[in-house]
C-alpha cells in the first residue's frame, strides 16, 4: 500500500467541513505535526490528553484526530506545566500529529448535529441559525456556443447548489461590446480593430465562501476571452446548508416522561437536567452538541417542543419560561459521537488503513 501522509488524511477532513466555516474563537486545523509526514495509523477521540496520547501510542497510530482543539489559543512557552503542554511535548516527541475539527463541523449539515439526529432517530431534519456572510453570487458573461461549457465548469467546481437541489443557475441574452487592444489576442474580432458587439449570455450562479477560489479558477480556465468579465456580490441570503444547531421531528408524537427516558437511552446519559414538563407530546426537536444555549431563543422561535443541548448555566433554565422544555445531558454527552463521523469520512477514502475509534471516556465531568 501506497503511504498516506498527514495531509492526505486532512484533505476529505476539509472537504466534508471546511475550516473556513469554523467560528472566530476556534483553532481547528493541523496542531502538531508535518503535513508530510507518513501516516501509519489514526486514532479517532473527541478530546485530546495524555490518556489518549497513550492510547494512539499503544495502537502504533501516530496521527490523532479530534473534534475538540488541544491548542485554543497560544502557547508562550512548553515546559509540561499543565496537560496541554505535557501532550505537545510527547507528541512531538513521538512523531505523533494532532488534527481538530471543531465549530466547522459542528455547522455542517451534515456534521456534529446529524449524528444527533441519526442517534435519536429524528426526520426532516433542517438547521437551527443558518449561517450568514457565506454566500456569493457569481455573474459572467460567455459568448453563447461557450455559456454550457462556462456552465458546466463552474458547477463541477462547486457553484450552483442550492438546498437539495444543484447545477441551479439564471441565464439572460443580451448584447455585449469590447474593442481589443493592438496587444491583445481576443477570441473575436482582431487586435487592434474596431470595438465588437456580439450576443452574449450572462450567467449568475450561488457561491459559497469555500469553494470561491476554485470557481473562479474553472471560470477563467473554461471561458474562451482573455480577459474574462465577471462580479462577485455578497449576499445576506444565509446558507441553510451550514450553521449552528439543528431541528428534527419524530415520525409520531412522543409523552414527554416517554421522551426523557429514550433520550438517556439513545444518548447513554447518566442524568438529564431539565425544565418542567409541559403536559404535552414531543415531536419537534432542537438540538445542538456541545455548548448551545445561545440558540434557545431560535428552538423556541422554530415552535420546538424542547431543546437538547449542554452546558446551561442555573439562571438560563428559567428563559425556558414553559414555553419549552430544555434538555442538558451535558458537553461530553451531546458530542461523545462525534469520532464516529471520522471514521465514516476516513473510511470510506481509506477502506483498508488503520483508522480506530477511541475506548476512552475523556469526559472530565463525572456523576455519583
Amino acid at each position: 500500500m501506497a503511504q498516506i501522509t498527514v495531509k492526505e488524511i486532512i484533505q476529505p477532513l476539509e472537504a466534508f467541513a471546511p475550516p473556513i466555516y469554523q467560528e472566530s474563537y476556534d483553532n481547528s486545523g493541523l496542531q502538531v505535526g508535518d503535513m508530510d509526514q507518513e501516516i501509519k495509523g489514526v486514532l479517532l477521540s473527541l478530546d485530546v490528553t495524555e490518556a489518549i496520547l497513550d492510547e494512539a501510542i499503544a495502537h502504533n497510530c501516530n496521527m490523532i484526530v479530534a473534534h475538540h482543539p488541544l491548542i485554543f489559543s497560544g502557547l508562550k512557552r512548553i515546559t509540561g506545566c499543565n496537560y496541554v503542554e505535557r501532550v505537545v511535548q510527547k507528541a512531538i516527541k513521538n512523531d505523533i500529529a494532532i488534527y481538530a475539527a471543531h465549530t466547522n463541523l459542528d455547522n455542517m449539515r451534515n456534521g456534529v448535529n446529524a449524528k444527533i439526529a441519526e442517534k435519536l432517530g429524528l426526520e426532516r431534519t433542517s438547521i437551527l441559525s443558518a449561517m450568514g456572510s457565506s454566500l456569493n453570487k457569481l455573474y459572467t458573461y460567455a459568448p453563447p456556443d461557450a455559456a454550457d461549457k462556462v456552465r458546466d465548469a463552474l458547477f463541477a467546481a462547486g457553484a450552483g447548489d442550492i438546498g437539495k437541489y444543484s447545477e441551479c443557475s439564471f441565464n439572460s441574452r443580451g448584447m455585449g461590446s469590447f474593442r481589443p487592444a493592438a496587444d491583445a489576442r481576443p477570441a473575436i474580432g482582431e487586435a487592434g480593430g474596431p470595438r465588437e458587439t456580439v450576443e452574449e449570455v450572462k450567467i449568475e450562479v450561488l457561491v459559497p465562501k469555500h469553494a470561491q477560489a476554485a470557481i473562479l479558477r474553472a471560470l477563467f480556465q473554461s471561458h474562451p476571452y482573455e480577459e474574462v468579465a465577471y462580479e462577485l456580490v455578497a449576499l445576506q441570503n444565509t446558507n441553510q446548508e451550514i450553521g449552528a444547531g439543528m431541528i428534527g421531528y419524530f415520525a409520531e408524537p412522543m409523552e414527554e416522561s416517554l421522551f426523557l427516558g429514550y433520550l438517556k437511552d439513545k444518548m447513554k446519559v447518566n442524568c438529564i437536567k431539565y425544565t418542567a414538563l409541559r403536559g404535552k407530546t414531543v415531536q419537534k426537536v432542537a438540538f445542538c452538541g456541545g455548548s448551545g444555549s445561545v440558540l434557545l431563543k431560535d428552538a423556541i422561535a422554530a415552535g420546538a417542543d424542547v431543546f437538547i443541548t449542554g452546558d446551561f448555566k442555573y439562571h438560563q433554565f428559567f428563559d425556558a419560561e414553559g414555553k419549552i422544555i430544555i434538555c442538558d445531558i451535558g458537553h461530553y454527552e451531546s458530542e461523545q459521537f462525534t469520532p464516529e463521523i471520522f471514521k465514516e469520512i476516513l473510511t470510506e477514502k481509506f477502506p483498508n488503513f488503520a483508522v480506530l475509534l477511541s475506548n476512552l471516556v475523556t469526559n472530565p465531568v463525572k456523576y455519583i
